[in-house]
């Protein structure tokens, strides 16, 4: 039966308490809080400077269990791996962030922790990704010790990280201790962009909120996994599980010029173990990408990875079955609502549309993309 699940990877909370605190906040990020003649009180969220319609608006499905329950019934849900929201906590001082994600990890433990089960099987409807106090200034034993944290609380099977670090990206030396960590506990890193890439590329016109989420997320992704391929992270821990928001950017499609790129620059040429290509094909990518065509195209690049291992013999044929036991279905939810409160959440319907019209995927690939492989990954058959 576990075969057949329904498991939502990338769905995202704001925790009451993280919530409380960007109310107390008057810069971003922060919840505003206004209330029409008729006393009914409205929120909107800015998580970014110069947010196009004044922030979005929010409500108790950003924070509310009950809620996300309700959405996942509705959807034919069956679990959750639900994480905190950007832009977690980059903004807070050292100390302060240290405290807050240690508070938050056990709130996100006792949501899960106390979700029902799933009829008939032993497994909860909700399991979580853990925060690590990435701020400027944070000691490394202070990310060390919610790492132990994170692996200790049963119900978080992994952790969310932006792509800043503590302050100059994943690819920082100084966060190799905590990469060993990681590795080690055997979690999973669930990276996932929040800057996008510098707003004046998107011109003077307004077109709302489409490009920065469109093109400056993945992007950021891109860029931000690119610079751990090339700072050798994955040769110093090979078994390192890194899942990809968004199917991974743009990196499936540039692979190759990244590839080639590296062979002829004498700076890097050396530097890796192994071609590039090798070690994008070791990445889990969530299938949050909406198309058909574009997620049969991702398993083809993650499934010709060990042509690119070195002294592994030339061969020119691909599995794309290979590909799909490293993609995972995901929402976004509670992004991306429907205009229309009657409607059912485009983030779904669009997603397993594109999950059932992949040529070249078996049923049972099919079956892993929308739950299995997820079943397999955060070992949730042990609860």
């Amino acid at each position: 039966m576990t075969s057949k699940l329904l498991v939502d990877i990338h769905t995202h909370v704001y925790l009451p308490r993280y919530a409380a605190l960007l109310r107390t906040r008057s810069s971003v990020p922060f919840i505003r809080t206004s209330a029409t003649r008729d006393t009914q009180v409205h929120e909107r969220l800015l998580i970014l400077d110069h947010e196009p319609s004044g922030g979005r608006p929010v409500g108790p499905q950003y924070w509310d269990r009950a809620e996300k329950l309700k959405f996942m019934d509705r959807h034919g849900i069956d679990v959750s791996v639900v994480s905190s929201a950007n832009p977690w906590l980059d903004f807070l001082p050292a100390s302060e962030a240290q405290t807050l994600a240690a508070d938050l990890n056990e709130d996100l433990e006792n949501y899960c922790a106390t979700s029902p089960y799933i009829q008939g099987v032993s497994i909860k409807r909700l399991y979580g990704f853990g925060l690590l106090p990435l701020a400027p200034e944070v000691s490394i034993a202070s990310l060390l010790d919610a790492v132990k944290q994170i692996s200790e609380l049963p119900h978080l099977r992994g952790l969310i990280m932006g792509t800043r670090g503590v302050g100059n990206g994943l690819d920082d030396a100084t966060l190799d201790p905590v990469w060993a960590a990681i590795e080690k506990a055997g979690l999973v890193v669930f990276i996932h962009p929040h800057y996008g890439i510098d707003a004046k590329a998107w011109g003077d016109k307004d077109n709302g909120h489409v490009l920065p989420l469109a093109l400056g997320f993945p992007f950021e992704t891109t860029i931000a996994t690119t610079r751990l391929i090339l700072s050798g992270v994955f040769d110093r821990y090979p078994s390192l599980r890194l899942l990809l928001a968004h199917s991974g950017g743009a990196l499936p499609q540039l692979s190759s010029r990244l590839a080639s790129c590296i062979d002829h620059d004498p700076e890097v040429a050396t530097r890796l173990q192994h071609d590039a290509r090798y070690y994008v094909g070791k990445l889990y990518l969530d299938a949050v990408s909406y198309g058909s065509e574009e997620l049969g195209f991702v398993s083809d690049v993650l499934a010709r990875s060990d042509r690119y291992q070195t002294g592994s013999p030339a061969t020119s044929t691909t599995n794309r079955s290979l590909g799909s036991q490293r993609m995972l279905f995901g929402t976004d939810h509670p992004f991306f609502p429907p205009l229309d409160s009657a409607e059912k959440w485009k983030s779904v319907v669009d997603n397993l549309e594109a999950i059932e019209a992949v040529k070249g995927w078996s049923l049972a690939d099919k079956d892993g993309v929308r739950g299995g492989n997820a079943i397999s990954l955060f070992n949730l058959y042990s609860t």
